[in-house]
């Protein structure tokens, strides 16, 4: 971490427990410990997670106890392939075009495309963009992949579904069209497979504050009057007119699910999967205005709600 780093998390609220978070020194905190604390940190408030209400208390109650074997398969970025495929069919699936691999020496460069991604399977934000291959500098992307591949993402927030993923890589196809500033995502929040948020992010995918826009609407298609993080866009975005089938695929996909957001993408005119996500923000989400907060969380029913287990 860089020296501007560290002002930057001594100058946050609580920032002290943050930076020493970030050195691992909680590694080793008991799971509903460390979730108090950081809730209490992150959100300013105490969390009940014996009796939750809220959508963030909720998020971390599934964190500790809603331990579902399938959740590890459908966050793994190789397994889930796969899993998505069987489902809506493997042209909605961006295809591999290598791995996966262990260990970064065991990547073959000279059998990829011109161009590819590469990714680890067990985290979030290892992309690695090859546009040239012939300038693509390769030890460098190991020694990333390396550093990735030592890292417990589980341990960041405590999000089970992580815990136990195998730590491999994985070349995926490149597409052009995705992660640039005017790229769009859809993501679509699923409580008990029904979808009750759609999110249309424009941007590049975690870009600064200013750099990225989100916006929310219910299923009909309403514009919603809440933001999380980031502000709706100045100009209010249209839905795609693949949005019926988008709804459809994520409906499918969460079936059974108590809750789950899908992300999808539109290449050509074609809907492709992007990734699922159990515990949005980590489950520290700052909502504005703060009553969506309880809105949301009474859409995610539990067994302290009296739901089935």
């Amino acid at each position: 971490m860089t020296i501007e780093g560290i002002k930057n998390y001594l100058t946050m609220p609580h920032g002290f427990f943050f930076f020493l978070d970030s050195r691992g020194l909680f590694a080793n905190m008991p799971d509903e410990r460390y979730l108090r604390r950081a809730y209490r940190y992150r959100l300013g408030c105490e969390p009940d997670f014996e009796h939750p209400k809220n959508l963030n208390e909720k998020l971390n109650w599934m964190k500790l106890h809603d331990h579902n074997p399938l959740y590890t398969t459908m966050v793994d970025k190789a397994a889930v392939k796969q899993y998505v495929s069987e489902r809506i069919g493997a042209e909605h699936v961006i295809p591999l075009v290598g791995g996966p691999w262990e260990s970064p020496d065991d990547i073959d460069f000279d059998a990829l495309p011109e161009q590819f991604v590469l990714k680890c399977t067990h985290d979030s934000g290892s992309i690695l963009i090859c546009r040239d291959k012939a300038n693509f500098d390769r030890e460098a992307a190991k020694a990333h992949l390396r550093k990735k591949l030592r890292q417990n993402y589980y341990l960041k927030h405590r999000e089970w579904a992580y815990r136990d993923v195998p730590r491999r890589i994985i070349a995926e196809k490149y597409i052009p069209t995705l992660g640039n500033p005017d790229s769009f995502e859809y993501k679509l929040t699923c409580f008990d497979g029904v979808v009750k948020i759609i999110t249309v992010c424009r941007g590049v995918p975690h870009a600064s504050l200013n750099a990225r826009t989100n916006d929310n609407f219910d299923r009909e298609g309403r514009h919603l009057p809440w933001y999380a993080f980031y502000r709706n866009a100045a100009v209010q975005p249209q839905l795609p007119p693949e949005i019926d089938e988008i709804i459809a695929f994520a409906e499918k996909l969460s079936a059974g699910l108590r809750q789950v957001r899908c992300d999808f993408y539109i290449i050509d005119g074609t809907v492709y999967f992007g990734e699922f996500t159990f515990y949005t923000w980590g489950g520290w989400i700052q909502f504005t205005p703060p009553e969506w907060n309880d809105i949301m969380g009474g859409w995610l029913r539990l067994p302290t709600d009296g739901a089935e287990p």
